[in-house]
């Protein structure tokens, strides 16, 4: 009976995997068309570089209101269900803006996008917790953590793809279609939780340190205290995360004379690079480090400030060059990703609190973006084109991050961060 308990529960992990795998990566399908296509959409509509960039605005103040809003809403809905509805509204609103042509109906549109894109990490953090003790999480983790890597390789690349063949709208009808199969997928393969599913909770003692730090009422002011330095530190890999995310392409496009197909395609180092970090930093995070990710973060930051430096200093006009260090930077910059966001989320905040916590961190990261969109605009402009000021801004944030982590790594040595 045991062994037919365990296979169960076996099964239902990789389907749980599967499920939340899927989803996540699909979502990348509603997300990646307006920053590839963003170049071809302001020729189009005769848009210049700012009502770009408050377009951009708009989708990640959404987006910021999604992530917040799940942490409240998805402990009454459910993960499984968080993620159907967040799918559904995604995949309509894509379509819809890629039927639309003026400036404010493509704005209502990429809000309601980013309001249900804020649904995706935290339904798919709080659909894990419950099924992975910690010291399997870093490796599976680090390894389910591809999603956001190969799904935004993926989609950036699809809809580079479909923009040079038919068009930026069609960029937006296609990722919807590819987003549409995912939710089919969550809806057949999702089992929510291990007890819906007639099984027992897991049992893990490793997580007791964070279980004692918690009573009936919520978090102790330790645990919040972490989450708000993760959530600072979040704010700043976002900031620079999405600012290579959006403007890259643009960059290469606009800097470099790359066709906008080839710069879409192009852009996707940073992602390759990143999904080794992600699974790297989450193997040795559980084999070298016992689970302890604070330190980790802080080296693999440090070293992602040193590539932003040497960007600022000799690869802002050669593209080999420039190529190169975007690679290193997203290797660096990805693993404390995936660390902080998502094992790290539910470390702190246990499985019970996993999908606040990560809802709370990825919230406050996600207002880095929203400045990044309009400042890189507005810099972009104000310098007519050179790279230079983006890049020094871009050095002075990843310092930012650096320090942010070495603090909590000292938190953490000093037994108050439970990272």
């Amino acid at each position: 009976m045991l062994d037919i308990r365990r296979n169960l529960r076996n099964r239902l992990r990789i389907k749980i995997l599967a499920a939340t795998w899927l989803a996540y990566a699909g979502y990348y399908f509603c997300r990646k068309p307006f920053y590839i296509a963003k170049s071809s959409i302001g020729e189009s509509l005769g848009l210049v570089t700012v009502d770009l960039a408050h377009l951009g605005t708009g989708f990640l103040i959404a987006y910021m209101a999604g992530q917040f809003s799940s942490a409240f809403f998805g402990r009454r809905l459910g993960p499984r269900l968080l993620l159907i509805t967040g799918i559904g509204i995604s995949i309509f609103s894509s379509i819809a803006f890629g039927l639309s042509s003026t400036f404010w109906i493509i704005m209502i549109w990429i809000i309601l996008n980013g309001m249900a894109q804020g649904t995706g990490w935290p339904g798919c953090i709080g659909s894990l917790a419950p099924w992975f003790k910690r010291t399997e999480r870093g490796s599976v983790l680090g390894i389910w953590a591809t999603c956001y890597q190969l799904g935004s390789l993926a989609a950036a690349s699809f809809a580079a793809f479909i923009l040079g063949g038919w068009g930026w709208r069609w960029s937006f009808f296609a990722g919807a279609i590819v987003l549409l199969m995912a939710e089919v997928a969550v809806i057949i393969l999702h089992p929510n939780t291990p007890e819906d599913a007639g099984l027992e909770p897991i049992d893990d003692p490793d997580d007791a340190d964070s279980a004692k730090r918690n009573d009936e009422s919520g978090w102790d002011r330790g645990v919040i205290m972490t989450i708000m330095v993760m959530g600072c530190i979040y704010f700043c890999i976002k900031f620079l995360r999405y600012a290579l995310w959006s403007w890259l392409p643009f960059f290469l496009n606009r800097n470099f004379a790359l066709s906008g197909e080839s710069a879409g395609y192009l852009s996707t180092i940073f992602d390759i690079a990143g999904f080794t970090g992600v699974v790297v930093s989450g193997f040795v995070s559980d084999r070298l480090f016992r689970g302890r990710r604070a330190f980790l973060s802080f080296i693999m930051l440090a070293v992602m400030t040193l590539s932003f430096v040497a960007l600022y200093a000799v690869g802002s006009v050669r593209l080999p060059l420039f190529a190169f260090l975007i690679g290193v930077a997203g290797f660096m910059l990805f693993g404390p990703d995936a660390l902080l966001s998502g094992v790290g989320a539910i470390d702190v905040g246990t499985k019970r609190g996993a999908l606040s916590a990560a809802g709370i961190i990825n919230g406050m990261g996600s207002i880095g973006p929203i400045f990044q969109e309009q400042l890189v605009g507005w810099m972009y402009d104000l310098y007519k084109g050179s790279l230079l000021p983006i890049l020094l801004m871009l050095v002075c944030v990843a310092l930012a991050a650096t320090a942010l982590s070495g603090l909590l790594w000292g938190m953490s040595r000093k037994g108050k961060a439970n990272l």
